[in-house]
C-alpha cells in the first residue's frame, strides 16, 4: 500500500505563489499527480507527471503551475505561480494506475482507484 501525505498550501493573494508537496511512502511505477477540488465543483485534474518525468497540465493552470519529482526522495512538489481566486480548492495529492495513460485528467478520474492523500487547502484572496 502506497501512503500519500501533503505539505505546503494555505493563503495567498491573487499573481502569489505556492508549493504543495507530496511525500510517497515507498517508489511506485505509478502515475503521480495532484487533483483539486472546489466546494459545489466537480473534482479536477491538475497535473500528472510520469516515471520518466514527463508532464502533463490542464489548460487551466498551463503555464503557471509546474509539477516535478524528486525520485531520491520519493517526493513530488507542485509549483503555482500567478495564482487566481478560481484556484481555490482543497488540493489532493494522487497515485494511479499507468494502465490509462498519465495525464491530468486521469489523476481525478482514477484517484479513488488508486491512492490519495489527505488533502491541503489552497485559498487566494483577490
Amino acid at each position: 500500500r502506497v501512503e500519500l501525505e501533503e505539505s505546503g498550501g494555505g493563503s495567498a493573494q491573487a499573481g502569489g505563489s505556492l508549493k504543495l508537496s507530496c511525500k510517497k511512502s515507498q517508489s511506485s511505477l505509478h502515475c503521480m499527480g495532484w487533483f483539486r477540488q472546489a466546494p459545489g465543483k466537480e473534482r479536477e485534474g491538475v497535473a500528472a507527471i510520469d516515471t520518466s518525468g514527463i508532464t502533463d497540465y490542464a489548460d487551466s493552470v498551463n503555464g503557471r503551475f509546474t509539477i516535478s519529482r524528486d525520485s531520491t526522495k520519493n517526493t513530488f512538489n507542485l509549483e503555482m505561480k500567478d495564482l487566481k481566486p478560481e484556484d481555490t480548492a482543497m488540493y489532493y495529492c494522487a497515485a494511479v494506475s499507468v494502465a490509462y495513460g498519465c495525464r491530468a485528467p486521469e489523476i481525478a478520474r482514477q484517484a479513488e482507484f488508486g491512492y490519495r492523500g489527505q488533502g491541503t487547502q489552497v485559498t487566494v484572496s483577490s
